[in-house]
């Protein structure tokens, strides 16, 4: 491909990463607004992966190609399985062990496991079918077409009958992957599109006696213009996507999504322009269209990784935090470009596999001459957990100038605001633009370029050693001119900011208008002033700071007061990832207030004296037999604390209990001192005792 063949930054990242000088430039601003959604979150932002991992290993029952059993574990409890996951499905080894009953159940059973973990938890299994079962395949080879379509269809419609049919899992059903590769499929376009119609067949006839949804879907192809006689991007019309639309729209098969590869180091790849200008995705819509087919069936990057072409990068383990930075910048420009799904590639990397091919591209690395099993995640895997952390709805955002490498996906729940913040500085930005736009040249144009190219100059205009507008003055090199000049001012950029740290400003408004748990519904009044709330601030990053089984803990929190609008202000590394979350905290209860009513005095009759010698105040009245029981004063309830503290629980006093912890009726009275010893009642014989009295209003 162009962008591989122009490849000028492979060994940028070779030496260890120098400290980040601070960036002078002016700050660049972000607001997102609360209150205006754009749609519920896309299934593109999800986090979803291919489950390959590992490569060749002893236990004949456990898959070939799929991770280990306890990196599966570990992403379903940090992660969840809640979105697309792939999972490539053996049929070469599966039928290998057909003289092994044992051993073949007990290998269908762990692919099941991991089937049936995916579809109990709400997710999607996309199952790649592939691997010729041993005696059915042209050459004795599990990459071969068939040489008996009848009895592979056969076969295939048995597992999709076990599998959606009887025990009814989520699955979509994938026909191979790269077949347009030699490496991975031995047989020609026709023989690959025969092979798509046997599944294609089963999977209808199926649908039809159970009704049950079996989508089937493919070509999984290395780019999405590439075929088996290899292409390019200015004829996408004979790519093989093109080919399988127009055989389905022939045969009248079901094809119910397109998927393709797309490995790279650009970030917007998915927005390149095509020679009928426009992006790949509008265009295959397109083509959906014209056949007469839905237009609207998902669009799939079933594989996708931070790749410059070689298949060990320190990017992807030593500096994984540049592959991490890379993810969200990606998933953004899949939104875009309207993708409607992808999956990342792969979970666990690939080492000792029996092709020879060592690959770290998983999110978890091990090591491979340990007896037992000795591994752990990369800084990629804190990303695929932040993208878990997103909330269901996609909210707007906008910058004051934009930027081609910082910018930030904003998300809210019912109760807290979810911000990613990350700077991706593409390393082969030159080249990378320059792929993105050569569809858009005429042959003449495109000439230029390959000239350019083949003469080794395009790396000497790059760095300015060579003046491109000097050795093509004429104005119908106008375009290529202005193509070069672009490309140039953004390596500019890029070399700046590989080692500038950055600072951001991120406005929040209306927070107002979400509600935290155990709040009363809202009522909405527009005109009423913002009223102040208090929120959990968090931030947790991913940096140059760590790569390898990094934890994923907040380096900041804190408690903020916010009125209708929230502004923070941090720095940006560059290859980072923020994540911000703004967590509404529920209003504290206050406590009720309560209204004792006192009692009015009696007057004592005139006359009447204390034993010390002073006039008293009468009690009331005693209650008399069958009259009315006097009203109690209401429980009291303990103060609410000072400077923001819960009050304690409040403690009941009902008038018997009041006198008996020392306390008197009278609010504004303080507590008696111990009681002395009872009056006899000779003394007082007119009157009531306290304790009497109040006995008898209880009563």
């Amino acid at each position: 491909m162009f962008a591989c063949a122009l490849y000028l930054g492979a060994c940028f990242f070779s030496r260890p990463f120098a400290p980040f000088a601070f960036g002078q430039d002016n700050d660049l601003e972000f607001t997102i607004d609360v209150s205006s959604n754009v749609s519920v979150l896309p299934s593109v932002f999800k986090p979803s992966i291919d489950l390959s991992g590992r490569g060749y290993h002893n236990d004949i029952s456990w898959p070939q190609e799929l991770a280990a059993k306890n990196v599966l574990e570990s992403w379903a409890t940090d992660v969840g399985f809640k979105g697309m996951y792939r999972l490539q499905y053996n049929l070469w080894q599966i039928n290998q062990l057909a003289k092994d009953k044992a051993a073949q159940e007990k290998l269908i059973a762990n692919y099941e496991w991991i089937i049936k973990k995916v579809s109990d938890a709400g997710g999607t299994v996309i199952l790649d079918l592939f691997g010729m079962p041993p005696g059915l395949g042209k050459v004795l080879d599990k990459k071969s077409a068939p040489w008996n379509l009848n009895a592979f269809k056969k076969l295939v419609k048995s597992r999709i009958r076990d599998l959606s049919c009887n025990k009814k899992y989520n699955i979509w059903y994938e026909v191979w992957s790269a077949p347009d590769l030699g490496d991975f499929f031995l047989g020609r376009k026709q023989e690959y599109l025969n092979l798509y119609k046997a599944v294609a067949e089963a999977a209808r006839e199926l649908e039809n006696e159970t009704k049950a949804s079996i989508p089937v879907g493919g070509p999984s192809t290395s780019w999405w213009f590439q075929n088996f006689d290899g292409n390019a991007i200015v004829n996408p019309e004979n790519s093989l996507i093109y080919e399988l639309i127009k055989f389905c729209f022939r045969y009248k098969l079901p094809l119910d999504f397109i998927s393709w590869h797309a490995y790279s180091t650009d970030p917007s790849v998915e927005r390149e322009i095509t020679s009928y200008n426009k992006t790949p995705p509008a265009l295959v819509r397109d083509w959906l269209s014209y056949f007469k087919l839905n237009k609207d069936i998902p669009l799939i990057v079933d594989e996708w990784n931070f790749d410059s072409g070689d298949n060990v990068l320190s990017e992807r383990k030593e500096n994984s935090f540049v592959c991490a930075s890379y993810i969200p910048s990606r998933i953004k420009n899949m939104y875009k470009a309207g993708l409607d799904y992808q999956l990342f590639f792969s979970l666990e990397d690939f080492q000792d596999n029996m092709e020879g091919v060592k690959r770290n591209v998983g999110v978890f690395w091990f090591e491979q001459d340990s007896p037992n099993y000795q591994g752990g995640h990369k800084s990629i895997y804190n990303m695929f957990r932040m993208l878990s952390t997103l909330g269901n709805t996609l909210v707007a955002s906008s910058s004051k100038a934009g930027d081609e490498f910082i910018d930030l996906i904003a998300t809210k729940k019912d109760n807290e605001v979810v911000i990613l913040v990350y700077n991706y500085i593409d390393p082969d930005i030159f080249t990378n633009y320059l792929t993105r736009n050569i569809a858009s040249l005429n042959k003449a144009e495109r000439a230029i370029m390959v000239s350019l190219l083949s003469q080794n100059q395009l790396e000497k205009i790059m760095r300015k050693e060579l003046d491109f507008s000097r050795m093509h003055a004429h104005n119908k090199y106008n375009k290529v001119k202005n193509i070069l000049k672009r490309a140039q001012e953004l390596n500019d950029r890029a070399t700046k900011y590989k080692f500038y740290a950055r600072k951001i400003d991120v406005t929040v408004k209306n927070l107002n208008r979400l509600s935290a748990a155990g709040d009363a519904p809202r009522q909405e009044q527009p005109s009423a002033a913002a009223e102040k709330a208090k929120y959990i601030y968090q931030r947790y990053i991913i940096d140059s700071s760590c790569s390898m089984n990094c934890n994923f803990v907040p380096i900041e929190e804190k408690e903020v007061v916010v009125n209708g609008n929230y502004r923070e202000s941090f720095i940006v590394n560059p290859y980072s990832v923020n994540m911000i979350i703004l967590k509404k905290k529920p209003k504290e209860p206050e406590p009720p207030v309560v209204v004792v009513e006192e009692q009015k005095a009696v007057e004592a009759p005139a006359g009447t004296v204390e034993s010390n010698g002073e006039k008293p105040v009468a009690s009331a009245p005693a209650a008399q037999n069958n009259a009315p029981v006097a009203q109690q004063p209401e429980a009291r309830k303990a103060p609410a604390v000072k400077n923001g503290a819960a009050a304690p629980a409040a403690q009941e006093l009902t008038a018997p209990a009041a006198i008996k912890n020392g306390l008197e009726h009278k609010p504004a009275a303080p507590a008696q001192p111990e009681a002395k010893k009872p009056v006899p009642a000779a003394v007082l014989k007119d009157e009531p005792s306290v304790d009497t009295q109040t006995q008898e209003q209880s009563e």
